[in-house]
């Protein structure tokens, strides 16, 4: 996937549709998404930086599309994301650690 603006428009427009057949959802999705910026402890930039770091993580492509866009409005800088996306990447190489801890526990029940 390398055309990110015309995959965001796709994705608008099939969200769109998935709003027609269920409204509440999309309305859900939509004040969960405003929650966090009412509170007004964190600014725009910093809650898009860790919206990319978490779509990292939960290798959502719609919302890497979407937050980039954000991120960049926000005022974010390259250096910035790459930052957050470092920190990203150590928290999944963190949680591999602990889920390969788990591993060998549960072999160790297995093998004694």
């Amino acid at each position: 996937m390398t055309d990110w603006n015309a995959y965001r428009a796709h994705l608008g427009d099939s969200i769109k549709a998935f709003a027609a057949l269920s409204p509440d959802t999309i309305k859900g999705l939509q004040t969960l998404d405003g929650a966090a910026a009412h509170t007004g402890h964190l600014d725009a930039k910093t809650r898009e930086l860790i919206a990319l770091a978490v779509a990292v993580t939960t290798r959502c492509d719609g919302c890497i599309s979407v937050h980039s866009t954000a991120a960049v409005k926000a005022g974010a800088t390259k250096a910035e994301i790459a930052e957050a996306l470092g920190v990203a990447v150590a928290l999944n190489a963190g949680a591999a650690t602990v889920y390969s801890s788990r591993v060998l526990d549960a072999v160790d029940t297995v093998t004694g």
